[in-house]
């Protein structure tokens, strides 16, 4: 794999009494992503339904981390599942982990 690719996850809770919830607790979003230009190469989310994941997937890869307003925005407008503000928290939290690995002051903390 290419130095350029990078993993980066986030996790948030998801809202009680959801099948997620139930099954994960919280909701993993994994992305792999190009470390110098931020374009999504693939993402996953730990969501139940293939529509959902196909959901997920499909509204990020191409795009791009550092526009994670208009990403957030996708989401806020798009998808309307339970797990919503959970995806838009963890989609957050890779952002934020991308922009301290790409200035290079990334500290592990989990």
């Amino acid at each position: 794999m290419s130095p350029n690719r990078i993993f980066i996850s986030g996790y948030a809770k998801l809202p009680k009494g959801i099948t997620a919830s139930e099954l994960y607790g919280v909701i993993v979003v994994g992305l792999l992503i190009n470390r110098n230009t931020g374009e999504i190469l693939d993402a996953e989310a730990s969501l139940v339904t293939d529509v959902a994941r196909t959901f997920f997937k499909n509204h990020l890869i191409g795009e791009n981390i550092n526009n994670i307003d208009f990403i957030e925005k996708t989401f806020r407008d798009c998808y309307f599942g339970s797990a919503r503000k959970a995806i838009i928290s963890a989609l957050r939290t890779c952002y934020e982990k991308y922009s301290q690995v790409s200035e290079g002051v990334y500290i592990e903390n989990e």
